[in-house]
């Protein structure tokens, strides 16, 4: 059954039939092939009761949130903004590109929001100030990945409903992880860039009024993400609740900023829709499809199978990072999350692990398969917003960032604490 279920996902990824639609095909034919009693009967239920919650709510506004700053401007602006603070360091404005990458992460939740916005903002100085395509559109990719990771995250929400996790929690264990990230990231742009100066372009210095001056457009974002992840941790408000009250907090900014109007808004509304739609789609149908496959036995035979290797717990655990890793060459992230984590995470936690720790393992994982190809969505989106070169210049530049978070999964797995010290510390 693990082999049908496999190459059916692949074969029918590969026809480019939409990723829900496939995870329902699947379930069907799980049903048809490997049950003995018709599992299609429970199809209304599952649909009903994988959609009927308060926490998936929170995902239409964080993508909401996000809409109305990219669509607003004040994705541009703070880009602006950082560029006068972090174009000092060898790399110039690639910094910004990480920076800009690591703010916006902080509210809009999305790793492809997140490299859309930087991608579309950064290129044209890219080709204006001679900046290397290679590296300047990997580090965008690579920082968008950061946006799954420093929360909010829409792809935590879903582990944390999937799994039934504290989403707080999942929120204050991805913090650290996603700023180490972000600053791995600097750190390996600097030294490329001190090694290879080529490829770093111009460093620029601006004097010390303009660099305040930018702080007009940096603050509100920082005050953004104060209220929306305070008022959680704090236990003043759901994820939900506080996501409703980002919203408003960014229609206030985009106000200020003067860039509310109709056509603005009627954009970002449409947008929401669209990203919703997909996300809820997916999430329907995978978890059809793990009514059936679990129906059917699928956790069973991969326990018996895991059990039979012989395995330590901790060669289990990497035996499932190098899943994830070969599974990400193929599979889009969210399906990879919602069609594995039923059947992982309880293994994971039968084994003795904290199903906290393994939710920020699991999407230091997905961050890599957001720009590796031949799936990674971020390569594409960069290369899209590039509107010249080849692709395989983003893939090149992404080389770098990739095994930055290769190293990160390794320190989690020898380090849990990295993940786990603030959600005891504030526990």
């Amino acid at each position: 059954m693990i082999a049908y279920i496999a190459a059916g996902l692949l074969g029918l990824l590969a026809l480019s039939i939409p990723v829900g639609i496939v995870l329902f095909l699947l379930g069907f034919g799980v049903d048809q092939f490997f049950s003995s009693f018709p599992l299609i009967r429970g199809l209304g239920n599952m649909v009903w009761s994988s959609s009927n919650s308060s926490t998936l709510i929170a995902i239409p506004f964080f993508v909401l949130l996000g809409e109305i700053l990219v669509r607003s401007g004040v994705a541009a602006r703070t880009y602006a903004a950082l560029d006068k603070w972090v174009s000092w360091m060898p790399g110039g404005l690639v910094h910004a590109n990480v920076a800009t990458a690591t703010m916006f992460s902080a509210t809009s939740g999305s790793s492809v929001a997140t490299a859309a916005t930087v991608a579309t903002v950064a290129m044209p100085q890219a080709e204006k100030l001679g900046y290397d395509p290679k590296l300047f559109s990997g580090a965008i990719a690579a920082g968008g990945t950061l946006g799954i990771m420093i929360p909010p995250s829409i792809n935590l929400i879903v582990y944390g409903f999937l799994t039934q996790s504290s989403i707080p929690q999942l929120f204050l264990a991805g913090l650290i992880p996603g700023l180490g990230l972000a600053f791995a990231f600097l750190v390996v742009t600097a030294a490329i860039c001190v090694v290879r100066p080529e490829l770093g372009g111009e460093r620029r210095v601006f004097p010390l009024s303009e660099m305040m001056g930018a702080l007009a457009h940096l603050i509100p974002i920082i005050l953004l993400f104060t209220v929306i992840i305070g008022s959680i941790y704090k236990g003043w408000a759901t994820p939900t609740e506080a996501a409703s009250v980002g919203v408003a907090g960014a229609l206030v900014i985009a106000a200020v900023f003067g860039g509310v109007s109709v056509a603005m808004m009627g954009e970002a509304i449409l947008g929401t829709v669209k990203v919703t739609c997909m996300i809820m789609l997916i999430v329907i149908g995978a978890s059809f499809l793990n009514f059936t496959l679990a129906s059917a036995g699928l956790g069973r035979e991969l326990e018996a199978f895991l059990g039979g290797l012989g395995l330590t717990p901790l060669s289990t655990i990497l035996v499932i990072v190098l899943m994830y890793i070969v599974l990400g060459f193929f599979i889009e992230t969210l399906s990879l999350m919602v069609v594995t984590i039923p059947i992982v995470v309880p293994l994971v936690v039968e084994l003795g692990y904290d199903p906290i720790w393994f939710g920020i393992l699991m999407i230091v994982l997905i961050e890599m398969a957001l720009i590796t190809p031949p799936v990674g969505l971020n390569l594409y989106v960069v290369q899209g917003a590039r509107k010249s070169g080849h692709l395989n210049e983003v893939m090149v530049g992404a080389i770098p960032y990739v095994l930055v978070m290769l190293a990160m999964a390794i320190a989690l797995i020898a380090f849990p604490s990295i993940a786990l010290f603030l959600p005891e510390a504030l526990s």
